[in-house]
């Protein structure tokens, strides 16, 4: 088998799925941005091969390199990146050379745009957010028209986009006013504002769209917060099979299961958000009820696949690979499952426990911890310490620890 890994390289910890796919018996050919001598030593060592080209978003250097690797390995059977960034390149390729294993150009935008998510969702049996989109200054009175419908504030945000830099809560007709007083780069989607905090349902699916490993994220702190406020970030894995105390455990497994059908998913890592709302918003959700947010067809951003997997001590990669190479998941999902915490540190703050005392007062419990990579800083953090424990309290308090200020 043939398998065409786009970016294999970015996110650094990619290599592990490079590694799990090697596992399996799969001929994997890369296909990156980096020289070879800034490569991973573990990533040049599950690869076959590794094929540089200096910009990924060259269509015709990209196809060059799909081109030479077809005709020096033979058919290839899987192009993917399970980047944000490529997923459009990636079904660009995949069409140019009859690869059929996933999605083509024109069923990329239910997948890319926010706004088309939406039917899906609503197909799946999620409630999602009301919305429109605007292009600019000229769209002023359409927002207003819809704040007068919704009620302040409104949340924007790139209808295709990744992360959360450009997004912004509108609080009043100033905000407004200063958001619509120059174009815009692209189109935005404007949402009803929800007070909630993100859960998402994460995991592997098969050729039919049937989720073979599903698991969840708990973000209590807005993603947009983190990265606008420099707030510390934090968040957790917690297993289907562990209590839930912040969502209904079993009606969001039901419901996830049958959004991925919904969106027509096949043999991919998914990260499904949704929003828990803090309180009921009349006529629309009760408190505790949650409401799609967004669908990224790729894992959950940072390293999340590590605390996943030290949550349900098994291996996203390997299921990943399992599920490219028999269609199933063949792991041993048996084993203990836990509450993985991730907690960050930021250079600029000044913080009341050395990193000696983290790791003194929590040496049987951390699993991971490190420098995030500079350009991942703004969204995560600096520093990051991983660990995993068999009750949430107790995760709550390592938190608490770990990102404990001086006066």
């Amino acid at each position: 088998m043939n398998f065409v890994f786009i970016s294999p390289n970015f996110p650094i910890r990619y290599y592990l799925f490079v590694e799990a796919l090697r596992r399996k018996g799969v001929n994997v050919l890369g296909i990156g941005d980096s020289v070879n001598k800034d490569l991973e030593p573990r990533l040049v060592a599950s690869l076959t091969e590794y094929y540089f080209v200096k910009d990924l978003s060259d269509e015709k250097a990209m196809e060059e390199a799909v081109a030479y690797y077809q005709r020096k390995y033979g058919k290839i059977d899987y192009i993917e990146s399970n980047n944000e960034w490529w997923l459009t390149l990636d079904a660009h390729l995949r069409q140019k050379f009859n690869v059929t294993s996933g999605f083509f150009p024109d069923q990329m935008e239910h997948i890319k745009a926010k706004s088309a998510m939406k039917e899906y969702f609503r197909q799946g049996g999620a409630k999602t957010m009301r919305y429109i989109l605007v292009d600019g200054p000229s769209d002023k009175q359409k927002a207003l028209s819809f704040i007068k419908q919704v009620g302040y504030p409104v949340f924007v945000k790139p209808n295709v986009g990744v992360g959360a830099s450009d997004s912004y809560s509108l609080k009043n007709e100033k905000d407004v006013d200063a958001f619509f007083s120059k174009p815009l780069p692209e189109t935005y989607i404007m949402e009803e504002f929800i007070d909630g905090r993100i859960v998402s349902f994460d995991g592997v699916c098969n050729s039919r769209g049937e989720v073979v490993f599903a698991t969840s994220d708990h973000f209590p702190v807005p993603v947009a917060d983190v990265v606008n406020d420099q707030i510390d970030d934090y968040y957790w894995t917690n297993p289907f099979s562990l209590p839930m105390d912040d969502i209904d455990a079993q009606s969001f497994l039901e419901t996830g299961k049958k959004v991925v059908k919904a969106f027509g998913i096949s043999k991919r890592v998914f990260h499904i958000e949704f929003f828990v709302l803090n309180q009921d918003k009349p006529g629309f959700a009760k408190k505790g009820e949650f409401v799609a947010l967004e669908c990224n067809m790729r894992p959950a951003g940072g390293y999340t696949p590590d605390l996943i997997d030290f949550a349900e001590s098994a291996s996203i990669y390997d299921i990943y690979a399992d599920v490219i190479c028999f269609d199933e998941n063949r792991e041993d999902m048996t084993k203990e499952k836990y509450y993985s915490f991730t907690s960050a540190r930021r250079d600029c703050y000044s913080y009341l426990h050395s990193e000696q005392e983290i790791f003194d007062k929590y040496r049987y419990q951390l699993t991971m911890h490190g420098r995030y990579p500079s350009h991942m800083a703004d969204a995560m953090g600096d520093s990051y310490y991983y660990a995993r424990f068999k009750t949430k309290e107790e995760g709550l308090e390592f938190v608490s620890f770990v990102r404990a200020k001086t006066k």
